[in-house]
């Protein structure tokens, strides 16, 4: 086997291992920087058969950053709850957008 061939097998092992890890992992996010108050702005006309998820501020290690808002396809029965961040002492904690069950 190539020296390229090996390098091309350990790439798509570790790329392999590394997705289903993180498919399984839940980061949590608290940090002590409060985020800036959210952007207003006007959301896009109704989709059918989707939603809109507002933009929200991401930490990024140094500092948060605007994740503009998209479209997340609707689930019948369920309910879409927004990125928000809350505050936790000192810290701020952020809980990503997730589905509820109506």
């Amino acid at each position: 086997m190539s020296l390229r061939t090996k390098a091309l097998c350990l790439l798509i092992a570790g790329t392999t291992v590394l997705g289903a890890t993180s498919a399984l992992a839940a980061v949590a996010v608290d940090v002590t920087v409060a985020p800036p108050p959210p952007r207003v702005i006007a959301p896009p006309p109704p989709r059918s058969g989707y939603v809109w998820a507002d933009g929200y501020w991401r930490w990024n290690g140094y500092r948060h950053v605007w994740v503009s808002g998209h479209w997340v396809r609707a689930r019948p029965g369920w309910r879409w709850v927004p990125d928000q961040w809350f505050p936790a002492g000192p810290r701020w904690h952020f809980v990503p957008g997730h589905w509820v069950r109506v």
